[in-house]
């Protein structure tokens, strides 16, 4: 018999088109009542396919559960205390993704730093025949701060280095294969660099990281670039620096609201705002779902996950 699996979430259709043909799967969002049919049937599921959660109620309500193969990186929607204890591994898609996160952290810093998305909107307005765009900041040669030098952090500073960038980093304990310099100090870090870049994962830990006092230290000529998660910023103290110019600008493909982005961030031009799309590439979202797909099938025939969150 097939391993029953349950979909939480929308998932691309070709993983779903595996998942049916590997599993015995069953889509959540096609019961006319969710909470009526796990009360009922979770019992069954041994397996869950999830876009990214999992909390204690989900988990609880599925008591046969043995695996979580979770579509992404973060897992900061997952409560992987409750499934560590029932000793339910947690799956996830690290590394697939590296390359094309990395690639759009680049292009959010040239895109905030030269004005690229708000100089085509000058143009389309058809401002160019009254007046020059004005001069705006070059980013090769300046210096990046990253905070979270983990595999994309990394990945992101091998580009930066061919920019001829000065590259420092904060994490809360030093990475030990590294020659980037460690900053203890995030304010250290933001007071230091021209672009400070987030990279690191969300929940309460990292829950406003950046706030005020750290956006202060960035200061009116330094850049806040976030593709972490949207809660690692204090939305509203950012809003605040962006229209009193004491930071130069902001690149964001994060929002702690998602996918609702605040009005007054809209109205400003010194932002670069994307819709989430840190992964979103077809090579890169189609190996995202093979990960998910072999986490699964990997487990039901080894007992083990290709790759496990921690």
């Amino acid at each position: 018999m097939k391993p029953k699996v349950l979909q939480y979430g929308r998932l691309m259709g070709s993983l779903e088109k595996q998942l049916v043909e590997a599993f015995d799967l069953t889509r959540l969002a096609d019961q006319p009542d969710a909470k009526a049919f796990l009360a009922a049937r979770g019992r069954e599921f041994t397996g869950l396919a999830t876009g990214g959660f999992a909390d204690a109620a989900l988990i609880e309500s599925l008591p046969s559960l043995k695996v979580i193969s979770s579509f992404g990186v973060g897992v900061d929607r997952i409560d992987l205390k409750a499934a560590a204890a029932r000793g339910i591994p947690v799956g996830n898609t690290p590394d697939v993704l590296n390359d094309c996160v990395a690639d759009l952290a680049i292009a959010l810093m040239i895109d905030v730093a030269r004005g690229i998305g708000a100089s085509e909107r000058y143009l389309r307005a058809g401002q160019w025949p009254k007046a020059p765009y004005p001069l705006q900041r070059r980013m090769s040669g300046k210096k990046l701060g990253i905070v979270g030098l983990g595999r994309i952090g990394h990945a992101i500073a091998k580009r930066a280095l061919a920019f001829d960038m000065d590259i420092r980093y904060h994490n809360r304990r030093p990475v030990l294969d590294t020659s980037i310099a460690h900053e203890p100090s995030l304010h250290e870090l933001a007071r230091w660099c021209d672009f400070l870049l987030l990279m690191v994962p969300g929940g309460a830990a990292t829950h406003h990281l950046v706030n005020d006092a750290v956006l202060d230290a960035l200061g009116p000529e330094g850049y806040l670039i976030n593709i972490a998660r949207g809660s690692v910023v204090d939305e509203p103290a950012l809003v605040r620096a962006l229209k009193d110019k004491r930071i130069a600008g902001a690149a964001l493909d994060v929002f702690e609201h998602e996918p609702q982005v605040p009005a007054e961030l809209m109205a400003l031009d010194n932002v670069v705002l994307v819709p989430h799309i840190g992964s979103a590439t077809i090579e890169t979202r189609g190996a995202m779902a093979q990960r998910v797909f072999d986490n699964l099938k990997s487990y039901f025939d080894t007992g083990k996950l290709v790759s496990q969150a921690t």
